[in-house]
């Protein structure tokens, strides 16, 4: 933080609204996150809020919402990872989580044997810290390795002090279940931003802070390095630097027998980046090949195969391949020069590309069509083999077609989600259904033309955490302000979704940004917390989203964020026309991006809400980008230190905000751990408002990171604190 916003003491005078960006910002010693006068602000708004909220409905729904989130009976999601199948853990005995481990015949049985791998809970009593588990990554073992029956045994596990972005990695022995200590050699990498990834049992890549000058502004890492074991980091050789504007710099290499790769990563900032075929890695003979498709797409490969992921035309010859289309190539014939590209899958009004999944011989494409998902399984034809004159065999141009089949499982407004079980040995893949009234399943089965007869093999199904009958899901469509289009989701008791019985308390929420689409999810929170106290619940899927694939995201982004508020404000008229609710009893939420989101629609639409939740937020869009990551979301929003803070002023909520206006009660929550998304935005922002004589709320949990929490305890005590505070505002 500057000098110029490092202040010693509040300033208590109201300043004039909007407030003026030119002049001293009244409330920047609140960006100082740890700084004592700051913190003893947020323990006094801490303790307001608890005294605002407290008693007896707080306390039955953090109870309620605490046996969801430690229930036995959730799904254990698992990896497979040679025989064994692990999963990560966590319940009221074990809050900070269980790294565990079971075979497949046992995980097939209602109770199955876990074998504990690492205890998280142990381990931060023992070092004294509040260690958050940021997850794994197992070396896969040789082809001469595992034909030796060797195990697999080298791990690379990363722990977040306090559930913050950055954190550690530590080598971790899977046949000893203990830490390579680095005094024999074990990788340990300091906490920063950023992590390591295996090149062999000796060598990882490395790409963190390294000292001056070797992280971007967003602060991740800036350069990554080739580390052999047992030489010191400072040794370790220098594979790739970037520039002082990229985001984000790393390496990785793929694994799969006969397809070993080693690729670097270039993020020049979202939506932007390169990826470079690296050849002789730590050799004065390394060489660094762009895959030369444009920055603004997504490039994955799988054996012989390379698939691009378009987010804007790409004109090649007298071929235009449009935005959101997939498209495959022999990734040796496009290195060497062929532009042989099969398209397959092409956008739609109505549709979009969610995701893709390889197994070992087949390709799931996850298409959504009006936010609704579509499995298509295809199979890639098979390469030609030429004899070259050493008598070896290479694979080169396939021919034939893609082979198109369809996967059928899932349902009618439910969100089916595809993983592979093993991409490099199988073609089963792991199928997750899930709805806002039906509770997860999870099923596994083979994809490929013939095996669609045979039905999945459904091995786990969670719990109905709430009273399901007599609710409905419905999606409802309305119109934005220029004639778009738009879906969301309402969910309640049958006669009051219909409006023939509102109207009732109900919360809207929506995110739209980054191109992130939200699906229908069960939710026992939701559940018992809201919807059996009579509440109405509701998702938006507006603009600057990803639910109808980048045209969707790119209509929302830098000057025309506006359309994304118009959406959400239209979502919230058609719920009150429809008679579902009035504005004094609908509320709103969003996190993070969606918190800009709750921003602009208290300042700017304050008369459609009855109340609004405002959730690790940015809301100073002057100095958001001088802020932790900000400088990385100038592709989304703009920099406001050139002409573009003309437009990111309109959408600014913290030089909007005008003490003469009336504003609906507000909820402001946020984790001094993030360093996602700087605390101070929500800090200020309820602080100016308090100076207003507004009528605020504030909750700063002191772990959790940017998802707020890093334990059931804190959840469940973080959403007792958003339900109560919705009840209480707007059942009344």
């Amino acid at each position: 933080m500057s000098a110029e916003h490092t202040q010693t003491a509040p300033r208590t005078a109201l300043p004039a609204t909007p407030l003026d960006p030119t002049a001293p910002d009244p409330f920047a010693w609140l960006e100082d996150v740890e700084g004592a006068t700051a913190l003893d602000w947020v323990r006094e708004r801490n303790a307001h809020s608890a005294a605002a909220l407290g008693g007896s409905a707080f306390a039955e729904t953090e109870r309620a919402v605490r046996e969801v989130l430690d229930s036995d009976d959730k799904i254990p999601h698992v990896s497979k990872v040679g025989e064994h199948y692990y999963n990560f853990w966590q319940d009221a005995e074990h809050q900070r989580g269980l790294w565990r481990r079971t075979t497949l015949d046992s995980y097939r049985t209602d109770d199955p044997d876990w074998e504990t791998v690492l205890d998280l809970d142990a381990l931060a009593a023992q070092e004294g810290e509040s260690w958050v588990w940021h997850g794994a990554s197992v070396l896969r073992p040789t082809p001469e390795q595992l034909a030796a029956g060797e195990p697999r045994r080298h791990a690379l596990v990363d722990l977040s002090p306090g559930g913050s972005d950055s954190d550690v990695t530590r080598e971790f022995d899977l046949v000893t279940k203990q830490f390579v200590p680095q005094s024999e050699n074990g990788f340990v990498r300091a906490q920063a931003k950023g992590g390591l990834s295996w090149v062999d049992a000796d060598t990882v890549y490395v790409y963190t802070d390294f000292g001056a000058d070797t992280l971007t502004p967003s602060g991740y890492p800036r350069q990554v390095k080739r580390w052999r074991r047992g030489t010191p980091l400072a040794e370790a050789t220098l594979v790739y630097e970037g520039t002082e504007q990229d985001m984000y710099i790393s390496a990785s290499r793929s694994h799969t027998p006969g397809f070993e790769r080693d690729l670097v990563h270039r993020a020049l900032r979202f939506y932007a980046n390169e990826t470079y075929l690296a050849t002789g890695v730590g050799t004065p003979g390394q060489t660094l090949t762009k895959i030369d498709v444009p920055d603004s797409a997504n490039v994955g490969l799988h054996r012989e195969w390379m698939l691009v992921r378009l987010r804007d035309d790409w004109t090649l010859g007298e071929v235009t391949y449009r935005a959101g289309s997939l498209l495959a190539a022999g990734f040796d014939d496009f290195m060497a020069g062929s532009r042989d590209l099969a398209v397959l899958f092409e956008p739609t009004p109505t549709t979009s590309l969610a995701g893709t999944t390889w197994t070992r011989n087949h390709l799931v494409l996850n298409v959504l069509d009006d936010v609704k998902n579509l499995l298509h399984v295809l199979t890639p034809p098979s390469p030609v083999v030429e004899l070259v004159e050493t008598g070896v065999s290479t694979s080169s141009t396939s021919e034939g077609a893609w082979v198109r089949s369809e996967l059928p499982v899932g349902g009618e407004l439910l969100t089916v989600g595809v993983g592979a079980v093993d991409v490099v040995d199988s073609d089963d893949v792991w199928v997750v259904t899930t709805g806002y009234l039906t509770p997860s399943t999870l099923a596994r089965t083979a994809v490929g033309p013939r095996e669609q007869e045979a039905a999945p093999e459904v091995l786990k199904s969670a719990p109905s955490y709430f009273e399901a009958a007599g609710l409905e899901v419905r999606q409802q469509f309305t119109e934005s302000d220029d004639g778009t289009r738009v879906p969301y989701f309402v969910v309640g008791r049958s006669e009051l979704v219909s409006g023939e019985a509102g109207p009732a308390p109900t919360l809207l929420w929506g995110y739209g940004g980054f191109e992130h689409a939200i699906l229908p999810g069960y939710s026992g929170t939701v559940g018992r917390a809201w919807l059996e106290r009579g509440g109405v619940y509701a998702v938006a899927n507006i603009r600057g989203g990803g639910e109808y694939g980048p045209a969707w995201h790119q209509a929302a982004l830098k000057e025309h964020r506006h359309r994304a508020y118009e959406d959400f404000a239209a979502v919230a008229r058609d719920l009150v026309a429809r008679g579902i609710t009035v504005p004094g009893q609908l509320g709103m939420e969003g996190r993070s991006n969606g918190g800009l989101l709750a921003g602009n629609m208290l300042t700017q639409y304050p008369d459609l809400f009855g109340a609004i939740i405002v959730g690790v937020p940015l809301l100073d869009m002057k100095r958001y980008s001088h802020l932790l990551a900000g400088a990385s979301w100038m592709a989304e929003y703009g920099d406001p230190d050139t002409d573009e803070w003309e437009f990111l002023q309109k959408f600014s909520p913290y030089h909007l905000f005008d003490a003469t206006r009336d504003y609906p009660p507000v909820l402001f929550t946020t984790s001094t751990k993030d360093d996602r998304v700087h605390p101070g935005h929500a800090r200020k922002m309820a602080a100016l408002m308090l100076a207003a004589g507004k009528d605020v709320t504030y909750y700063e949990n002191i772990e959790g990171g940017h998802g707020g929490a890093a334990d059931n305890a804190q959840a469940a005590y973080m959403a007792a604190t958003h339900w109560t505070f919705l009840w209480n505002r707007l059942s009344a």
